[in-house]
């Protein structure tokens, strides 16, 4: 029998959580240590900041041409997120999936669900869920990052960003971030051995019955 790893197809890793619930620290995390897994990259209409690199923190288009491509079907989903435009372009993940890779988003719940409605049997959808809404405020303060109106806003936004967490097939609760790592690294592995996924599973069986 051949050595060669059995083919599959990629899939798309959602994450979302309310601010300051460990979303962002997991992706990182996952990104780290696990090599087939990449960040999906995003297009924005905002201008390029000091140190970003066109096609790897985002791509840069005007308000024009992003206009003109959600008309096109270009995007899995898009967003206005205050003056600015973000979305994930359709090609670069289909792409990504094709060759058996997995695509990362550090996403809110309603760009899950444009993914979803579009591409549901690729997707995994994780929700994180802070142990309680004081813990969540504490962490949020222990950034330092924002102002005291702007935490309020917030934790006062949270409680309808977790009102969406039965949208999502898993959804763990992040007591300790080692263990949540862990969870969400359980989760990908088990996803990635389903049977639908393992595309050259067929041709694996076969040869193995045929073995004399």
């Amino acid at each position: 029998m051949s050595d060669e790893p059995i083919r599959r197809r990629g899939l798309m890793l959602a994450i979302s959580s309310p601010s300051g619930a460990g979303k962002t620290t997991i992706a990182r995390a996952l990104l780290a240590a696990e090599s087939e897994l990449s960040m999906s990259v995003s297009a924005t209409t905002r201008p390029k900041r000091p140190g970003e690199t066109e096609g790897v923190d985002y791509y840069f288009i005007d308000r024009e041409a992003f206009g003109l491509r959600i008309n096109q079907g270009y995007f899995l989903e898009h967003a206005r997120v205050f003056d600015h435009f973000y979305g994930t372009p359709k090609g670069p993940v289909e792409a990504a999936l094709a060759a058996g890779r997995d695509m990362l988003f550090d996403i809110d719940w309603q760009g899950t669900q444009q993914i979803y409605e579009q591409a549901r049997e690729d997707l995994v959808r994780v929700f994180v869920l802070p142990p309680s809404t004081m813990e969540l405020e504490r962490r949020l303060r222990r950034r330092a990052q924002d102002s005291d109106e702007v935490v309020a806003r917030r934790m006062s936004e949270a409680a309808a960003e977790m009102s969406h967490w039965q949208e999502y097939e898993y959804v763990i609760v992040n007591r300790e971030i080692e263990a949540s790592i862990a969870q969400v690294r359980a989760i990908l592995a088990a996803e990635r051995l389903k049977r639908g996924r393992q595309l050259g599973l067929g041709d694996f069986v076969k040869a193995l019955r045929e073995q004399r």
